[in-house]
């Protein structure tokens, strides 16, 4: 069993470059949806947005849940399709997603 499957907490990292020009509108998308995930959604633990430092016009996004179904639950949810529908315009590019299991805090820390 991987440690994804061991019951550890699932983490999603998304990294987009944002147009120069869309940060604004981009970041007002990113947020509705990093709100609502965790106002809504009892699997989702944490939802960051993050300008990395020297990223330029990048944008990371650090979410964790509960479990792996309880990403996939995320997919099919509102403010999500909200996002998908509104971010395409405002990018350059969507790096592959990247998933892994968080070592700490974990399941009782």
């Amino acid at each position: 069993m991987s440690e994804i499957e061991a019951g550890r907490p699932f983490v999603v990292i998304a990294e987009f470059q944002v147009k120069p020009d869309a940060m604004s509108a981009f970041l007002a998308a990113a947020l509705d949806d990093a709100r609502h995930s965790v106002a809504d959604e009892p699997g989702c633990r944490q939802f960051d947005v993050v300008r990395p430092e020297g990223g330029g016009d990048r944008v990371l996004f650090y979410e964790v849940y509960d479990s792996r179904a309880a990403f996939d639950a995320h997919l099919e949810t509102p403010h999500l399709a909200r996002f998908r529908a509104a971010f395409p315009s405002l990018i350059v590019e969507e790096r592959p997603v990247r998933f892994g299991a968080r070592q700490f805090p974990g399941v009782g820390s």
